[in-house]
């Protein structure tokens, strides 16, 4: 494996996990709230949405950069006036 590839790998791995993390934790509790369940339902929804937010970034990550590279482009340069 590349090393740009093992980076895309890795940064997917890590960005849809902490998404993951971060979203399911919230969702949950404006669901259920911090009752006794909550841990054992958000490490269910966790480990539920990990493999698929990490597919999803894995594949969609280059499109995304594509579209943010042509948005930023089109954008004014920093510290143009208006």
């Amino acid at each position: 494996m590349f090393a740009f590839d093992r980076f895309r790998f890795v940064f997917s791995a890590l960005m849809s996990a902490w998404m993951s993390l971060l979203m399911t934790a919230f969702v949950v509790w404006l669901n259920s709230g911090f009752g006794a369940g909550y841990l054992g339902q958000w490490r269910h929804a966790f480990l539920s949405a990990w493999p698929a937010a990490f597919a999803v970034v894995l594949l969609s990550g280059p499109a995304v950069q594509r579209l943010s590279r042509a948005l930023v482009l089109r954008l004014p340069p920093t510290g143009a006036s208006r």
